[in-house]
């Protein structure tokens, strides 16, 4: 499920998004591992760490 979400999410934005297509041509787009948990344990801020940890680990930083 989540390889096939990852899959479509990613054509339909560096479809829409020229730029974005530019940068990640013949690269992957998603990491390979995500992250999943009841909604009821987590809060913004434990989300948060985890983009964080990954976002800057791997050289990317969303946009402000």
């Amino acid at each position: 499920f989540v390889r096939r979400a990852k899959g479509r999410s990613s054509r339909k934005i560096q479809q829409e998004f020229e730029h974005i297509r530019k940068r990640y041509w013949s690269q992957r787009f998603w990491q390979r591992g995500y992250f999943s948990t009841k909604s009821g344990n987590v809060t913004d801020d434990i989300i948060m760490r985890y983009l964080d940890r990954h976002t800057h680990k791997n050289g990317f930083s969303p946009p402000a």
